[in-house]
C-alpha cells in the first residue's frame, strides 16, 4: 500500500524540497557572497508562460536568476553535472541536458523543452538564457530559437549589475572565473536587479517562425534596457577564439555569423575553413587585414589592373583593406560562382595554345606573362604548385583541382577577361564607330540601287 502511494507524494515533495528549501539556500549563499537582490515585476505561472528567457547573460552569477524565479528547469550541459556541488544542485532543477559529443543533442533538446512547454503545468516552467554566451551586457546578440520553437508564451527576464565597478562581467578577454569571484567577494555589497517583463504572446507570423519570435522578444528587451541590438552570435565568440589560435587579433572572427550563414547557406565549418585561409594570409598583417600587396603576394601575382579590380569589389567598405567579414562574402559571392566548370574549361584553353589537353611551364608563363606581367620566375612556384602530381605538365583535372581549393583565381580570370572586353571596346574611338555607320549605309545604298538596275 505504501508502494502505490509514493509515486503520488514523492514529486510534491520534490517539488516543496526545491521551491523551498533550495531556494532559501540558494538566497543564503549569494547573501552570504555580498549580493543585494533588488526583484521588479511580477512572475508569472507555468501555465500562463511555460519559458522563462533572460538576458543579458553576462557571468556565472546570472544563476541568481533561477533563484529568484523559483528554481525552475534549466538548460545545461551533461559536463556541469560533474562539478561538485554545483552539479548536484544542477540535477535539483531536472535540467534539459545538452551534449556536444552528441549529435542528436540538438534535436532531442529542442523536444525536450517543446515537451515540458507544453505540458499545461506538469513540469515547471523551463529558463534559458538564449544569447547561448555571456557578454559585457553593452547589447544584445542574436537569440537563438531553441525557447521560440514550441511557440507558447515567453515571459522576458532582464538582469542588472548598476554597481560603480563591474566585478561580474565573465567574456573570453576579461577576468577569469576565480579572478572575478575574489573581485566580487572583496566588495562592500553588490547590487542585482532581476526584472520580469509581461508575458509576450507569439502572434500566428511568429509561431511559424521562430527567428521572428526571438527577434521581437529581443527588441521588446533591448528597448526597456535601453541597449542596441546586433546579429553576433555564439558562432562568433567560436570564430574569435579560432582566430586568436591562428595568431590574428580575436576580433577578427566577428562576422555577424547567422546573419551570412543565413544569406549565404554557409555552415560554420565552411567559415572556419575559410578564417584558416585568410590566416594564412593576414597573420602578418597589422590589424588582421590584408591590403591590396598581401592580397598579391597570396596569389603570387604582381599587382596588375586585375588584380586592382578585383581587389576592389572584396573591398566592400572602400578602406583600402579586406577584413575577414568581406573576404568571406567576397569567396562565397564572387569567386565560388566564378569557379564553374565551364570557366574552367575556357581558362585551361586559353592557356593550352597547342590543343594537346595538358599545359606546360612555357604555356603557362606565356600567357601569364601577357595578361598579368608576371615574370618566368615568379610563375614557376605557381606551376609546381597546380602540378600535383610533379609531371612536368598541367592537366585539367589538376588545374581545376587547385581552382577549387583558390577560388579567387577563377575571379581573377573572368575579371581580366571582362577588362579586356571594355578596353576593346574602349578603343574602338566615336570617329571610327561614325566612319563604319557611314560605310555601312553607303553599302546599303549601293545594294539598293543595284537591285533597283537589276528590276
Amino acid at each position: 500500500m505504501l508502494m502505490k502511494c509514493m509515486p503520488a507524494f514523492l514529486p510534491t515533495i520534490y517539488r516543496f524540497m526545491c521551491k523551498r528549501l533550495m531556494a532559501a539556500l540558494g538566497r543564503a549563499y549569494y547573501f552570504s557572497m555580498g549580493f543585494r537582490v533588488v526583484v521588479k515585476g511580477k512572475q508569472v505561472s507555468s501555465i500562463e508562460a511555460p519559458i522563462l528567457a533572460v538576458a543579458p547573460h553576462s557571468t556565472f552569477f546570472d544563476g541568481i536568476a533561477c533563484i529568484v524565479s523559483g528554481l525552475p528547469s534549466t538548460v545545461s550541459r551533461v559536463e556541469n553535472l560533474a562539478t561538485p556541488i554545483f552539479g548536484r544542485f544542477i540535477r535539483c532543477l531536472q535540467p534539459v541536458l545538452v551534449s556536444r559529443k552528441d549529435p542528436d543533442s540538438r534535436k532531442n533538446t529542442i523536444l525536450a523543452i517543446e515537451s515540458r512547454a507544453k505540458s499545461e503545468g506538469q513540469w515547471p516552467q523551463v529558463l534559458i538564457f538564449p544569447e547561448g554566451t555571456c557578454t559585457n551586457r553593452s547589447c544584445l546578440i542574436t537569440f537563438k530559437q531553441g525557447a521560440f520553437i514550441p511557440g507558447v508564451p515567453v515571459q522576458p527576464v532582464l538582469i542588472r549589475y548598476p554597481n560603480k565597478l563591474d566585478t561580474v562581467t565573465w567574456t573570453w578577454q576579461g577576468f577569469s572565473s576565480k579572478m572575478l569571484l575574489l573581485l566580487t567577494l572583496c566588495q562592500l555589497y553588490t547590487t542585482v536587479e532581476v526584472e520580469f517583463l509581461p508575458p509576450h504572446l507569439p502572434t500566428e507570423d511568429e509561431k511559424k517562425s521562430p527567428a521572428l519570435f526571438a527577434s521581437r522578444v529581443r527588441d521588446a528587451m533591448a528597448k526597456v534596457l535601453g541597449v542596441p541590438v546586433t546579429d553576433h552570435t555564439y558562432e562568433d565568440c567560436r570564430l574569435m577564439i579560432s582566430a586568436g589560435e591562428l595568431t590574428l587579433p580575436m576580433e577578427a572572427g566577428l562576422v555577424e555569423f547567422t546573419k551570412i550563414s543565413r544569406k549565404l547557406n554557409l555552415k560554420w565549418d565552411s567559415v572556419k575553413k575559410e578564417l584558416e585561409g585568410f590566416a594564412s594570409m593576414a597573420s602578418s598583417c597589422k590589424g588582421g587585414r590584408i591590403t591590396i600587396e598581401e592580397f598579391a603576394r597570396m596569389l603570387k601575382l604582381p599587382v596588375n589592373p586585375a588584380l586592382e579590380e578585383l581587389f576592389a569589389l572584396f573591398d566592400r567598405n572602400e578602406d583600402g583593406t579586406i577584413d575577414f567579414r568581406e573576404y568571406v562574402i567576397g569567396v562565397t559571392i564572387l569567386c565560388r560562382p566564378a569557379n564553374t566548370e565551364d570557366v574552367l574549361q575556357m581558362a585551361f584553353r586559353l592557356f593550352d595554345t597547342d590543343e594537346d589537353g595538358k599545359i606546360t611551364l612555357d604555356e603557362f608563363n606565356a600567357l601569364l606573362r601577357s595578361a598579368l606581367g608576371v615574370s618566368d620566375l615568379n610563375m614557376a612556384k605557381l606551376f609546381k604548385e597546380i602540378d600535383a602530381d610533379s609531371s612536368g605538365f598541367v592537366t585539367f583535372n589538376e588545374f581545376q583541382a587547385y581552382a577549387s581549393n583558390h577560388p579567387e583565381y577563377a575571379k581573377l580570370f573572368t575579371t581580366y577577361l571582362e577588362l579586356q572586353r571594355y578596353q576593346a571596346i574602349q578603343e574602338a574611338m566615336p570617329g571610327d564607330l561614325e566612319l563604319a555607320g557611314q560605310c555601312s549605309s553607303m553599302q546599303t545604298t549601293e545594294d539598293s540601287s543595284s537591285d533597283k538596275k537589276d528590276d
